[in-house]
């Protein structure tokens, strides 16, 4: 049975850091990423990461700010955010899919709540 377990998430003051990690049980996938949703807005993409290769691609607003990264041997993979604005507030959700940069998703986490008081 396949899981996506999410931590790390919390409240901080504008400018602060977070480290979001997602531990994967059940199979590895080929990408794993991170979405994220904002009250009243759609889900959107914000990383991904291909499971070999060290291959990344971020949203246009993250770049410079949020890192991503795996740790194969965990199958667990981390979202470094640093520098976070107001905007960055929302719940965040690891998936994992088949398909890179643009992931086709086919497992979900169940969210984890990030808020940045400005």
């Amino acid at each position: 049975q396949v899981q996506l377990v999410e931590s790390g998430g919390g409240l901080v003051q504008a400018g602060d850091s977070l480290r979001l990690s997602c531990a994967a049980s059940g199979r590895t996938f080929y990408a794993m990423g991170w979405f994220r949703q904002a009250p009243g807005k759609e889900r959107e993409f914000v990383a991904a990461a291909k499971w070999s290769g060290g291959s990344t691609y971020y949203v246009d607003s993250v770049k410079g700010r949020f890192t991503i990264s795996r740790d194969n041997a965990k199958n667990t993979v981390y979202l470094q955010m640093n520098s976070l604005k107001a905007e960055d507030t929302a719940v965040y959700y690891c998936a994992a899919g088949r398909t890179f940069p643009i992931m086709g998703v086919d497992y979900w986490g169940q969210g984890t709540q990030v808020t940045v008081a400005s």
